[in-house]
């Protein structure tokens, strides 16, 4: 979709065609979020999580707030990666403490049939207002992230009915009844593929896909139950008008040791965690997309000295090489102080462009 704006800071969407930039580009994940004291604020307005994320206003406002405090490269669309199953009826809430719970989770043949692909101007409509509003407050300031969880995550927290350790019931279903499975990933699929294009149709400029629970998987269950699904969006989304033009970023935790067969996806780029060496990981992809990553969030509890030194040394890891987006290996943590955020952007910015000196 053109917008009327013109893009004033174009670096993370150049790093993500791996084409040459001025410095690294920067944004973390969650940079919207607890740590932040004007975003509890605004919860704390909103009444609830869902009161936050389900209002266009109070979306827009927590999105634009790191990019008021810090000297982020995008901007990633506030909301939540369970909207979809929420859409089918499952009835989300979010106990104090406890995380994500479903009040009707997905276990048998007959519940798996009765899920359907949401209606985008329906019950997702508040997010497309979301995407539709932020795009516009941004004026161009710098690109515009949308994101969806992929079809296993979102699986795992609708068939376990909350968060887990290990997501066993959804790992039993794949083993006792696998057709069961697929069914309810190939409607997932589905359903992220609709939701992914009408994020693009509504003034996203880059899409993400989060396979939180992607590590959880062996070798082959990987490739059976996450992977092929991921594979059959990223091929919708370049199919269709919408979102073709559109880089996406392929995020799946602790699945490292499956970057060359994600890079096979057509994807742009992938994010990569704390657990893998960016030097490995850029000769796993032989140079055919960008990488993101990959500080351990953790860090950022650390003194700015530390901070500043653990940045280097993953700038480093990756190299003086185009297709570098400077990233946390996962979101960032309630009790990090904001100040220290600061120090890692300003910190990225500037060996950023000794390395390209």
């Amino acid at each position: 979709m053109t917008m009327p704006d013109v893009l004033k800071n174009d670096r993370f969407l150049r790093a993500l065609r791996r084409e040459p930039t001025d410095t690294t580009p920067i944004w973390v994940m969650r940079q919207a979020g607890r740590y932040l004291p004007e975003y509890r604020a605004t919860r704390g307005r909103a009444g609830s999580f869902m009161g936050l994320a389900q209002n266009p206003e109070y979306a827009c406002e927590v999105t634009l707030q790191p990019l008021d405090r810090f000297d982020l490269d995008a901007a990633i669309l506030f909301s939540d990666i369970l909207t979809i199953p929420d859409a089918m009826g499952l009835g989300l809430s979010f106990a104090q403490g406890e995380g994500p719970q479903f009040a009707r989770p997905v276990r048998s043949a007959a519940d798996i049939a009765r899920l359907a692909v949401p209606d985008m101007d329906g019950e997702l409509r508040y997010v497309m207002d979301a995407m539709r509003l932020i795009r516009r407050e941004l004026h161009g300031r710098v690109p515009l992230i949308g994101f969806s969880g992929s079809p296993w995550t979102l699986a795992c927290y609708m068939v376990e009915g909350r968060g887990s350790r290990d997501f066993a019931t959804l790992k039993a279903m794949c083993w006792n009844e696998p057709k069961l499975a697929h069914q309810l990933l190939a409607t997932l699929a589905q359903s992220v593929a609709a939701y992914l294009i009408a994020q693009a149709a509504a003034g996203a400029q880059a899409l993400m896909i989060f396979d939180t629970w992607g590590g959880l998987l062996g070798p082959a269950p990987f490739r059976e139950f996450s992977l092929r699904y991921m594979a059959q969006i990223v091929a919708a989304l370049q199919s269709d008008p919408a979102s073709r033009e559109l880089p996406v970023i392929l995020f799946s935790k602790g699945a490292g040791s499956h970057l060359a067969e994600m890079a096979d996806t057509g994807c742009a780029g992938l994010g990569v965690d704390w657990t893998i060496d960016l030097a490995d990981a850029r000769v796993a992809v032989a140079g055919r997309v960008a990488l993101q990553g990959n500080l351990d969030p953790a860090i950022l509890r650390a003194s700015p000295d530390v901070i500043r030194r653990e940045a280097r040394v993953v700038l480093d890891s990756y190299g003086n090489h185009p297709g570098h987006v400077f990233n946390l290996g996962h979101g960032i943590t309630p009790e990090v102080d904001p100040d220290n955020v600061k120090v890692l952007v300003d910190e990225v910015h500037a060996y950023g462009r000794t390395l390209r000196a």
